[in-house]
């Protein structure tokens, strides 16, 4: 359980050394129990205090990381049930099923054609995060070579979908080199999987179909030296998905039941395909670590990361592009120079309809921090001082021969302090909305 401020005050040395750069040890305490201060501040922290301290300040739910050739996934270490209390922080991955019992020439296939599948959304690449290959012939040396057919068209990391031990070596030996997530270890096998687990040091599933006896089988996998578990609570359907995995983030989150703390896997792809694809939403919203598909389809793809980008963007820190000017259609020194902030949504809306009009045109990102061109004027984040600012920055003057800036609609107020700001400059006042930018530069632009 967390400690509150004066218990960990009891455990703290109490000389008020300052130190720590608080006042008082009970002020440091009361950082600690708020999340604020670390506990390596403390230079004279007894090492049995310091076991305690660390025990109750971890996480409520385990971060476990899994590694392919070339990247890595980490889910886990929320600290919070919903979004807007603060933020959720390591994002599910999304991985597709490929069985065995296929020919290794199919796997490659079918794995090089989801590992192409590549969206761009507002300047943030969707992609796969993985594959989970699963043991369906019961074959070691087949499973093998499935693991080396998929490591052959893939860097991604991988879920090894097993319950025999003798299967599961064969796999990590092909796996050599990477640090793939064991499936699973059940209260039958869970000696001889944790032993596997143990010898190439990944992290273990731990299966059952209740949670009296996933917390049982999790504390018989500690005790047997694994920290690194994830949780398959062998969900069915959505009602039986929303009480176990609601129930599992509760019991990590606001009891702080360590048994269960520990990122969770899901298959929702018991059903059929569109079964498939709205019970994976409703296990990214709630709340899966490791989602594993068994159909690629890549609008159904699209949509669900999609989904899993929104819900794991902190609702604190807007989606951003670097400020800067960027060139639209080869532009040259006599296309047009617009203006805009450096919320994503508003430089991608600004820019594809540009492109989609033919206009060669430079567009000048100003630091908004984040914010649309509306709310960011608003709050003094979007002024003349600013875009001249950014106009003098980026080097508009070297780039283009005439002297002519274009404003949002939506800010056209700004016009006559901007040219104070840039004298020389002839300021335009662009359309409010963007899909009018064509149209207004067919009318407007006379260089």
């Amino acid at each position: 359980m967390a400690l509150t401020g004066l218990e960990i005050y009891k455990l703290l040395p109490q000389t008020n050394c300052k130190e720590c750069s608080f006042p008082t040890c009970l002020a440091f305490a009361m950082k600690l129990a708020a999340k604020q201060a670390e506990l390596k501040a403390c230079p004279y922290v007894s090492e049995e205090s310091k076991a305690k301290l660390e025990a109750a300040s971890a996480p409520p739910i385990r971060l476990v990381e899994i590694a392919g050739d070339d990247g890595k996934l980490a889910v886990g270490n929320e600290t919070v049930l919903f979004r807007h209390e603060k933020t959720f922080f390591h994002r599910p991955g999304l991985f597709l099923r490929v069985k065995d019992s296929l020919p290794a020439e199919e796997i490659k296939k079918q794995v090089a054609a989801a590992d192409a599948f590549k969206a761009d959304y507002v300047g943030i690449p969707l992609t796969l995060d993985g594959y989970a290959i699963e043991a369906a012939s019961g074959d070691p040396a087949a499973f093998a070579g499935a693991v080396k057919a998929v490591r052959a068209a893939s860097k991604k990391p991988l879920i090894l979908l097993t319950s025999k031990p003798d299967v599961a070596k064969a796999w990590l030996e092909a796996a050599s080199g990477t640090r793939p997530l064991l499936h699973a270890a059940d209260a039958s096998n869970w000696e001889a999987m944790a032993e596997v687990a143990k010898a190439a040091k990944v992290p273990l599933v731990a299966r059952a179909e209740t949670l009296d006896d996933l917390a049982t089988l999790t504390q018989s996998l500690t005790k047997a030296g694994l920290e690194d578990l994830v949780l398959d609570p062998g969900v069915k359907g959505p009602k039986d998905s929303l009480e176990k995995l609601t129930t599992l983030r509760r019991l990590a989150i606001k009891k702080n039941f360590r048994p269960l703390g520990f990122p969770i896997i899901t298959f929702p792809g018991a059903g059929g395909k569109a079964d498939d694809v709205l019970l994976a939403a409703e296990h990214i919203a709630k709340y899966a670590g490791f989602i594993v598909l068994d159909t690629f389809d890549p609008a159904s793809l699209y949509g669900l990361l999609v989904l899993r980008q929104n819900i794991y963007t902190d609702p604190q820190k807007p989606i951003q592009v670097q400020p800067g000017m960027y060139e639209i259609n080869n532009p040259k020194d006599d296309s047009p120079v617009l203006v805009t902030t450096n919320f994503s949504i508003t430089y991608f809306a600004i820019a594809n309809e540009v492109e989609g009009s033919g206009w060669p045109a430079w567009l000048v990102v100003t630091d908004a921090e984040g914010m649309s061109v509306l709310t960011a004027w608003a709050a003094g984040k979007f002024d003349s001082e600013r875009i001249a600012k950014a106009v003098k920055t980026v080097g508009v003057e070297g780039k283009v021969k005439h002297r002519k800036v274009i404003i949002p609609g939506h800010v056209a107020v700004l016009s006559g302090e901007l040219e104070g700001d840039l004298p020389g400059w002839t300021i335009m006042v662009g359309p409010r909305e963007a899909v009018d930018i064509g149209a207004f530069l067919k009318a407007m632009w006379v260089n």
